[in-house]
C-alpha cells in the first residue's frame, strides 16, 4: 500500500465520485456539529460573556454565520475531493481537501474486508467499505460515500480477487 500526495503522482485515468446521497450525509453531520457549537456558544453567551459585557447573542450571531456558510460550503467540497478507481489488482482512492491523499491498495495485501453503515448513512442507503491491510501504518483504508449495494459488490469482487491469488 503506497501512500502519496496527488501532485507529486498525478492520476491519469479518472476516479468515480462517491454515491450522490454521501452530500446530505456531510451535510446532516455538518448540521449536527453546528447545532452543538451554537449550544455551546449560547451557554458562552449568557454565562462567561455577560461578566465581559459584550451584546446578548454575539457569539451565537458569529457561530450562527460561520455555521451556515459551513453549512453550504464544506459538504460540498468534502465530497468532490473523494474519489476511488477499482484496477485489476488494486483500489485507487482519493481524499483530502487541504492535505490530498493519493492511496493504493494492492489487492494482495488485504486480509479483511468490512461494511460499515452508521445511523446518519443508514437512511441514505450509504455505507463504507474498510479495506484491511497488512502492515501498522495506514494498515486500514476506508472508502465512503458507496451505494450499500455497491460496497457488497465491490467487497465480493475483492474477496473473488484475493481468493484466486491464494489458489
Amino acid at each position: 500500500m503506497s501512500e502519496s500526495p496527488t501532485e507529486a503522482e498525478p492520476m491519469t485515468e479518472p476516479l468515480q465520485p462517491l454515491d450522490p446521497a454521501q452530500k446530505s450525509v456531510l451535510r446532516v453531520r455538518a448540521l449536527i456539529l453546528v447545532l452543538a457549537l451554537l449550544a455551546m456558544s449560547i451557554v458562552v453567551d449568557v454565562g462567561p460573556l455577560r461578566e465581559l459585557e459584550t451584546p446578548l447573542g454575539l457569539a451565537p450571531g458569529i457561530v450562527g454565520v460561520l455555521g451556515l456558510a459551513a453549512l453550504l460550503i464544506l459538504p460540498g467540497r468534502r465530497y468532490r475531493a473523494w474519489g476511488y478507481r477499482e484496477d485489476e489488482d488494486e483500489l485507487h482512492v482519493r481524499s483530502g481537501m487541504l492535505f490530498r491523499l493519493h492511496t493504493v491498495v494492492p489487492f494482495g495485501r488485504v486480509q479483511h474486508i468490512d461494511i460499515a453503515q452508521g445511523p446518519i448513512e443508514r437512511p441514505f442507503g450509504v455505507a463504507t467499505l474498510i479495506l484491511h491491510t497488512a502492515g501498522t501504518r495506514g494498515s486500514s483504508v476506508p472508502l465512503p460515500g458507496l451505494a450499500r449495494r455497491q460496497a457488497e459488490a465491490m467487497r465480493d469482487r475483492i474477496r473473488g480477487k484475493i481468493r484466486q491469488e491464494l489458489a
